[in-house]
């Protein structure tokens, strides 16, 4: 065993046993507290900000989507050594072939929801529970990216010693890291993988790349324990005392991404009522 691996195995068995907080699903519980009036809010201001993309939006086959968005898989692939076979399942499966309304006016194709490091924009959808929280990305790209920087976590880290064209190890591991609730999971991804010859793109690699991938994303997560999740993809730091209002912002989801309470940002502020417009500048640190 190398040293890495070692090390990696140490700092799980310590993380396990010195903390007493409940394990949760990786996929978060849902910041469902938020009023069915400021969903509907939150939502419309999303949906009219990529209004102009999602006019023009053209429905996706399967063969398209698979077409558009093979070469990124097969870079996170190669990046992560997470089957690119996986990916594009898992995409196919979660967006509908990039058709569902998460991945039209969220550009979210993962089905990946707001976990508390997430200091991006959000868009709300019954799913497990009522007004789940899911991620708001600018662009797919942006999700695919995020979606192997989500793995990168340690209850998914033994995904990361499989083999990157190990397809079926991954739909089962996914499954029982707790990725999905869906009992079927692991065969829904399999058979997409098997009915649209996704295994093509999979790449295998020599025992001496496999090591040198593992030992690089191994020691990532296992540097991350015990540490806050960071946002890789929002460029706005929690720090920040100013804020500027940007296209699709509420002042429940600025509140959120700073920590403070709705009441706290419009008393920082002066604000009278639930208006704010773009440019606006915003204190946001108590």
């Amino acid at each position: 065993m190398n040293k890495t691996r070692y090390f990696f195995l140490i700092g799980v068995i310590c993380f396990s046993s010195c903390s007493a907080r409940k394990t949760t699903s990786s996929r978060n519980k849902s910041r469902n507290s938020i009023s069915n009036r400021d969903v509907r809010r939150n939502n419309s201001s999303i949906q009219k900000a990529n209004g102009a993309s999602a006019a023009g939006y053209k429905s996706l086959s399967s063969l398209d989507y698979i077409d558009r968005f093979k070469a990124i898989a097969i870079q996170e692939m190669n990046q992560y050594g997470i089957p690119a076979s996986i990916t594009l399942a898992q995409g196919l499966f979660e967006s509908g072939a990039g058709n569902s309304e998460l991945a039209r006016f969220a550009n979210n194709h993962f089905g990946i929801k707001c976990t508390v490091d997430w200091m991006g924009k959000s868009y709300y959808k019954d799913d497990d529970q009522v007004n789940d929280c899911f991620r708001v990305y600018d662009n797919p790209e942006d999700s695919f990216r995020d979606h192997s920087t989500f793995l990168k976590r340690k209850n998914y880290a033994k995904l990361f010693e499989l083999d990157k064209n190990d397809y079926e190890g991954w739909a089962r591991g996914l499954k029982a890291a707790g990725y999905a609730t869906n009992p079927k999971y692991p065969e829904l991804l399999i058979n997409l993988i098997v009915k649209y010859n996704l295994d093509q793109y999979d790449r295998a690699e020599g025992e001496a790349a496999k090591i040198k991938r593992e030992d690089r994303v191994l020691s990532q997560i296992n540097d991350s324990i015990g540490k806050p999740n960071t946002d890789t993809l929002t460029k706005t730091k929690p720090d920040d005392k100013i804020y500027t209002v940007k296209q699709g912002d509420t002042l429940y989801n600025i509140s959120k991404r700073f920590g403070i309470t709705v009441d706290e940002l419009k008393a920082l502020n002066s604000i009278p009522d639930n208006n704010i417009h773009i440019g606006q500048k915003l204190v946001v640190v108590k």
